[in-house]
């Protein structure tokens, strides 16, 4: 049955992956046949073509090597500038003579966009829109999977929640264990105390397994107010606070004192703050023994944005170094050195955190969908990150190009010189040839990673 489950989430992940990049090319062909551009083509995938269908101008169709897609749109390339012809950029007219091997590669790629060509496509060329209406289109791709990230999030968010330490008491320590041997001790022996140890504060004063905290010193404590009651307790150290309790609907009271012990310092997030080298840092604070029940607990629609926006800084952070991390990956891949569980995974590494999630028997159902809604959510966030690098052939290079097209015309307006022209993206496709290479490479390094050393984020 796990198999079945794991090959499952798999699939799903499979069905995730096309229909985001369909999607991707969508949000580009939408506004490129809004904009009166022939679109030729609208393909997922790569390679031969293995399936496809013709409706009014456009084919479009699936191709052998799903790792991808694109719509070919005519114009992409400006033809040459002609030394002495006026006008010459408004011909499709090509060099007759190349002056060297990457000029060669510039007009081979204008030859093959001239010949797609047809009568009427003068003034349906995609160069010769405004500027504006081509970066319109070039974001519209990364735009879509900004989309899709966000419906993910907000479905996970607001419709599942999201794990949330609650005043709901999980476990009740019966002694205080200084921190510094809390790793030595084995709860099964004595439930981890010794004769030495001083008495439990929460287990003294009654609380259990399964009581929720609904007052201390006085203050309500809500739901979700775990690390406010955290906070209140630790700066209560040696003092007889008043608190109240619900157990099984009936309202209890009780009074507590905090125990004065060593306990790491924590911030904001609640989250350990560590020294320089790693060890973490402690302060002496009140404690009085329970741990938190987590929940999944609903959030409010204006959580959604601000999620989506921690997570696209998450991925921008990986993105700026992916060279180097990808490099530590590989590193990881073909030696005995751990693998960052925070670091980049391919497709492959998504697909198979996605079958592990799906085959877990520790968690329901509907953990399980929320899981991999947020997973799919995530895709698409760094397929928006990613797609906005300002390197050709990404949609960021062409963004860019524009940009730099307008800023250029713009001056030589200031300064009364001709027109410039459009700028020719054909004379970058030697950088575009070494970045799309870079990119395979990268993505060969991941792929062979998450076959042989595979993220594991479930242990």
């Amino acid at each position: 049955m796990s198999i079945i489950l794991f090959i499952l989430g798999v699939l799903i992940m499979v069905l995730a992956v096309g229909i985001s990049i369909g999607l991707h090319e969508v949000g580009h062909l939408v506004p490129a046949k809004l904009f009166k551009v022939r679109v030729p083509q609208y393909m997922i995938g790569f390679g031969k073509t293995m399936w496809s269908f013709k409706r009014g101008e456009t084919e479009y169709g699936f191709k052998a090597i799903p790792l991808g897609g694109y719509i070919s749109m005519i114009g992409m390339y400006p033809p040459a500038k002609q030394k002495g012809l006026v006008g010459a950029t408004d011909a499709p007219a090509l060099r007759k003579s190349s002056t060297g091997m990457f000029q060669q590669l510039a007009d081979e790629a204008r030859s093959a966009a001239a010949e797609q060509l047809q009568p009427g496509d003068e003034n349906r060329m995609f160069y010769k829109l405004p500027v504006y209406k081509r970066i319109i289109i070039m974001l519209g791709g990364p735009t879509m999977n900004l989309l899709l990230g966000i419906i993910m999030v907000g479905i996970v968010t607001v419709g599942f929640g999201t794990p949330a330490q609650t005043s709901t008491v999980a476990e009740v320590y019966q002694c205080v264990v200084p921190l510094s041997q809390e790793s030595q001790r084995d709860p099964a022996v004595n439930n981890g105390c010794k004769s030495t140890d001083a008495p439990g504060p929460a287990y003294a004063a009654g609380l259990r397994p399964g009581d929720t905290i609904t007052s201390f010193n006085g203050e309500p404590v809500e739901k979700t107010a775990w690390l406010e009651l955290t906070q209140a307790i630790r700066s209560h150290a040696g003092e007889a606070v008043p608190l109240t309790y619900e157990r099984d609907g009936v309202a209890h009271s009780t009074s507590i004192t905090p125990y004065k012990t060593e306990r790491p310092v924590i911030d904001a997030d609640g989250r350990a703050v560590t020294n320089a080298d790693g060890t973490p840092k402690t302060i002496d604070v009140g404690f009085i023994g329970m741990g938190s029940k987590v929940e999944n607990i609903s959030q409010p629609v204006s959580e959604v944005l601000p999620m989506v926006g921690s997570q696209i800084r998450s991925v921008a952070g990986i993105v700026l170094d992916l060279p180097a991390r990808v490099f530590a990956v590989g590193q990881a891949a073909f030696s005995d050195a751990p693998r960052d569980p925070n670091g980049p995974v391919s497709v492959v590494g998504v697909g198979r955190i996605a079958g592990e999630i799906s085959a877990m028997d520790q968690i329901g159902v509907a953990d399980k969908a929320a899981s991999l809604i947020s997973l799919i959510g995530g895709l698409n966030i760094a397929l928006f990150v990613f797609n906005l690098i300002p390197l050709l052939p990404l949609d960021g290079g062409h963004v860019l190009g524009a940009l730099y097209e307008s800023v250029r015309r713009f001056f030589a307006k200031i300064f009364r010189r001709p027109d410039p022209g459009p700028v020719d993206i054909a004379k970058m496709l030697p950088l575009t040839y070494v970045v799309a290479v870079g990119m395979l490479v990268m993505g060969a390094v991941l792929i062979y990673a998450d076959i042989v050393k595979p993220v594991k984020l479930f242990g």
